[in-house]
């Protein structure tokens, strides 16, 4: 468990869960509380001792239900008194959940197939309690997200950050908001290599000179980016119910405040605008997937075509040989050239000049002409 007290003069960072109950609510910024799925499980009872004495307010247990679940997909629920919002990561993890002990990484776990960058974008959900002064996350077990954006955050706290203009969070929202942007933008980052990838494999089905069989790779590579489609459409939902419901907020009654929610509808509406950006790349490579599979079984088809009209080419020319031999070949004794010597060279270069006069014939009318691919 990792906690933050976030002021405009910096960032305090400590471990003590009791301490901060018994000390109770800064007079001034505000507090995150970072902690691991089964972490959150176990402790469940401290943190919500946590809550009241900080926000006077503890988490209903269906909320709990759902900050625990591994399962769960992107939504955003609210009470009276604060927002939950689940959202699922899309980021890079080499170890998926344990779904028997929520929040605990497998130890064996079964390899999906498809390309390698598909095998480790991890879905696992992130959760969300948003108090007036509080924000309690729920990460998966080593959760790179969370780390990463906590150093970025003592980073933005120091000197040099403050005098090179970087802004701390000013709200538990904004926090939020900020850390969700980090878990899109990881996705976007990842893009490029999962393009690279999928564009290896077009150029392996479009290929005449190999033959492509790793089509169950394929198909959970389909499976995958469905399955992305899936999850971002639920992050889209979810930010959606988000920006909505800030809209039902109180009017804000100073003008920092007003400035302050108008940063966090703009800040949302910039976190939307990236997912739809996941939404829109996940389909292009959808159909980007299905687009080479059709051109090959076309390119196949148009392969079979060229080699069948080949064959039949072939067979054209040499059924009026056999026409020729047969005749020749029956059992009669007054067939003519039969009894000459020169017979058989008559007859051999009829055939020969009957089968050169196709092949010309076949060839200008590109029977015989070969395909370029």
């Amino acid at each position: 468990m990792r906690i933050f007290h976030i002021h405009h003069s910096g960032v305090t960072e400590t471990e003590d869960l009791e301490a901060l109950t018994a000390a109770g609510l800064p007079p001034q910024g505000m507090v995150w509380v970072a902690c691991a799925r089964r972490e959150f499980e176990v402790v469940q009872g401290q943190v919500q001792a946590m809550l009241h004495a900080l926000c006077g307010q503890q988490l209903v247990d269906l909320h709990i239900s759902d900050l625990i679940n591994n399962q769960l997909p992107s939504h955003y629920d609210y009470t009276s008194q604060y927002d939950v919002l689940v959202f699922r990561r899309l980021a890079a993890g080499s170890r998926a959940s344990d779904l028997a002990h929520p929040g605990e990484p497998l130890t064996q776990e079964k390899p999906r197939g498809g390309p390698p960058i598909l095998r480790r974008i991890d879905t696992s959900p992130v959760g969300f309690a948003v108090f007036d002064r509080v924000l309690l996350t729920v990460h998966p077990t080593d959760c790179t997200v969370r780390d990463a954006y906590a150093t970025k955050l003592m980073q933005a706290s120091s000197a040099e950050s403050h005098a090179a203009g970087a802004r701390l969070p000013t709200s538990p929202a904004d926090l939020m908001l900020r850390i969700i942007n980090q878990m899109v933008d990881g996705f976007l980052e990842l893009r490029r290599e999962l393009t690279h990838q999928l564009d290896h494999w077009q150029t392996e089905l479009l290929n005449p000179k190999t033959r492509f069989n790793n089509w169950s790779s394929l198909l959970d590579a389909r499976l995958s980016l469905h399955y992305l489609d899936e999850v971002c459409e639920d992050q889209r939902a979810a930010l959606q119910d988000w920006i909505e419901a800030i809209k039902t907020w109180p009017e804000a009654e100073t003008p920092t405040e007003h400035r302050e929610r108008d940063l966090l509808q703009v800040r949302s509406r910039d976190v939307l605008e990236h997912i739809e950006r996941v939404v829109h790349h996940v389909r292009r490579l959808e159909q980007s997937v299905e687009t080479a599979v059709q051109m090959h079984f076309s390119v196949q088809g148009s392969r079979t075509n060229d080699i069948m009209r080949t064959l039949t080419a072939l067979t054209a020319i040499f059924l009026p040989l056999n026409l020729i031999t047969g005749f020749f070949g029956m059992n009669f004794d007054a067939l003519p050239l039969i009894h000459q010597q020169s017979g058989v060279l008559w007859a051999i270069a009829t055939m020969v000049a009957v089968a050169v006069a196709l092949v010309v014939y076949f060839w200008r009318k590109r029977y015989l002409a070969r395909t370029p691919h």
